[in-house]
């Protein structure tokens, strides 16, 4: 595996955040399906926030001369983005909780902390690919295959025989 460290799965009581988490694949991959729904909702606060900022820019450009019922908008206007803002801090958190870094935010691009070739590096994954078959090295976004045995070694592990258990 040519400097994957894949034994040095970090512990599930470790800090978010920290420098040496490090995942193998087969842990990054089992985690997936949640920071699937989580982007999912870190791209679906983000657009909500795309279509209500426009709006309120107008209305606060306009607003010595506003009717009261754009008034009233633009109050409720600034409560929800308020609330969106939230709940986008929200779901960065949860990503953060799970040692996950967002490396590109509009494409929710996401990566999984691990180790190649004793450089700090990540599985990285975004919407619409199947599962995690990419990797980079932190602070390069040029994405690289993940190789046949990185992920190789994972299935062969589930695979093998299990022992048969003595009769008591």
């Amino acid at each position: 595996m040519n400097g994957f460290t894949e034994r040095r799965t970090s512990g599930a009581g470790e800090r978010p955040g920290r420098d040496d988490l490090v995942l193998t694949w087969e842990a990054s991959s089992a985690m997936l399906p949640l920071v699937r729904r989580v982007v999912a909702d870190i791209l679906q606060h983000r657009q909500r926030l795309a279509l209500l900022q426009p709006e309120r820019d107008q209305l606060e450009r306009n607003r010595l001369q506003l009717a009261w019922v754009e008034r009233a908008r633009r109050y409720e206007i600034d409560e929800e983005i308020a609330s969106v803002a939230g709940e986008l801090r929200s779901s960065r958190g949860e990503l953060e909780t799970l040692g996950v870094a967002l490396l590109d935010a509009d494409e929710g691009l996401v990566g999984f902390p691990t180790i190649v070739n004793n450089r700090r590096a990540y599985f990285s994954w975004k919407p619409g690919e199947e599962g995690l078959t990419f990797w980079n090295f932190a602070g390069d976004f040029n994405r690289r295959l993940v190789p046949a045995s990185w992920t190789n070694a994972a299935k062969d592990k589930s695979e093998a025989p299990r022992r048969n258990r003595p009769k008591k």
